[in-house]
C-alpha cells in the first residue's frame, strides 16, 4: 500500500474509530508507530480535525465537524452534483444554506478548467425555476434537528387567522414551490396537520417523545405516498385542452386525470372530503375550462365561492 493510498484508509479508519491511540493504528496498518505518528502529522498539517490526550487514558480524538475522505469523481458525476444543486439554488432557506455554498465552491475550485467552464455553461443555460416566495423561515435548520432527532416541540406558530401555542410531533420536512412545510402531530387537535416552517415565529421547547405512541407515518415518504389519499368522495371534473394543462402540473389532481385523444379530458378519483375546499379554491381560476360534475357539495361550494366574488366586486362598484 502506498503512503497516498495509506492515508485515505486512515481518514476512513479515523472517522470510523472517532478515538484511537497511534500504537492502535500502526498494528492495523502493519507500519511502525513512528510512522503512524508521521501520517497523523500530516492529516493534522492537511486540516484534519485531531486533538491528542497524554496518559495512560490518553490517544487520539476526532473533533465534532468531521472530515471526511477524498472521493473520486468522474466528469459526469462531478456535472450531476452541480445539476442536482441547481435545484436549490432558488430556495430563499436551506438547512444547510452556508455549507452548501462552501461545499460547492471547495468542490468547483478542485476541478479542471475546462469542466468547470462546462459546469458554469450548464448553470446558464438550465435552471429549475422556483418561484420567490418572500416569506423567510429563519427556524428552518432548528425545526430539521428536531426533526432529525425525532423529538416533539411546542411551538408558537401563526396560521391564517391567528397565532397559538401547538405541541407537535414532527413526521418530517419537505420543500414544495419554495416552501417548506413540516407535517405533525398535533396534540390540540388530535391528527395530523400540516405547518408552514415559515409560519412557526417561535420554538418554544423540545423534547423527547416515546416511541409508538401517536399514529404518525414511520417516515415522511410514507406521508407523502398517502397525502390526500382518500375514499369518502367522489371527484369528477371535466376539462378543456387548457384545463387539462393545468391539472398536469398538480400532483394530486393529475393521479385521476385521463386525456381524450378527440381533446379534453377528465378527472375522475376519489379524494379526501377535507379536500374539497383545496379543490374549489383550485378550480375557481380556470373558469370554464372546467367543468365540476361530481359531487353536488363541491358544485355548491363552487356556486358559494362566485357568489361571494361578485358580491364583493359588486359592491365595490357602490
Amino acid at each position: 500500500m502506498s503512503k497516498a493510498e495509506r492515508l485515505i484508509e486512515m481518514m476512513i479508519t479515523i472517522n470510523a474509530k472517532k478515538d484511537f491511540t497511534a500504537g492502535e493504528l500502526a498494528k492495523e496498518f502493519s507500519v511502525s508507530r513512528r510512522t503512524i505518528l508521521r501520517d497523523l502529522q500530516e492529516l493534522e498539517q492537511a486540516g484534519f480535525p485531531l486533538y491528542s490526550e497524554v496518559g495512560a487514558a490518553g490517544g487520539y480524538h476526532i473533533l465534532k465537524e468531521r472530515i471526511l475522505p477524498p472521493v473520486t469523481f468522474s466528469e459526469s458525476e462531478a456535472k450531476a452534483i452541480f445539476f442536482a444543486c441547481q435545484a436549490l439554488q432558488f430556495y430563499r432557506n436551506l438547512p444547510f444554506e452556508q455549507e452548501t455554498i462552501s461545499v460547492l465552491k471547495k468542490f468547483l475550485n478542485c476541478l479542471p478548467l475546462d469542466i468547470q467552464s462546462s459546469i458554469t455553461q450548464i448553470q446558464n443555460q438550465v435552471v429549475f425555476w422556483i418561484p420567490d416566495r418572500h416569506c423567510d423561515a429563519p427556524l428552518l435548520k432548528s425545526m430539521f434537528h428536531i426533526v432529525v432527532s425525532r423529538h416533539a416541540a411546542t411551538i408558537r406558530y401563526a396560521s391564517m387567522h391567528s397565532e397559538s401555542i401547538r405541541t407537535i410531533i414532527p413526521i418530517g420536512l419537505y420543500a414544495m414551490n419554495g416552501l417548506w412545510y413540516c407535517p405533525a402531530y398535533c396534540t390540540a387537535a388530535n391528527e395530523i396537520r400540516e405547518f408552514r416552517v415559515d409560519r412557526i415565529k417561535e420554538i418554544v421547547a423540545k423534547k423527547p417523545y416515546p416511541k409508538g405512541k401517536y399514529p404518525i407515518p414511520a417516515s415522511i415518504q410514507e406521508y407523502l405516498e398517502n397525502l390526500e389519499v382518500g375514499n369518502d368522495c367522489h371527484l369528477k371534473i371535466k376539462l378543456t385542452d387548457v384545463g387539462v394543462k393545468r391539472c398536469e402540473t398538480e400532483c394530486l389532481l393529475a393521479r385521476g386525470l385521463k386525456t381524450f385523444s378527440t381533446g379534453g379530458g377528465i378527472i375522475d378519483m376519489k379524494i379526501r372530503h377535507a379536500t374539497l375546499e383545496w379543490v374549489a379554491d383550485y378550480f375557481l381560476p380556470l373558469g370554464n375550462n372546467a367543468t365540476v360534475l361530481e359531487p353536488v357539495e363541491l358544485i355548491q361550494l363552487m356556486k358559494h365561492k362566485i357568489s361571494e366574488l361578485y358580491q364583493h366586486y359588486y359592491q365595490s362598484e357602490g
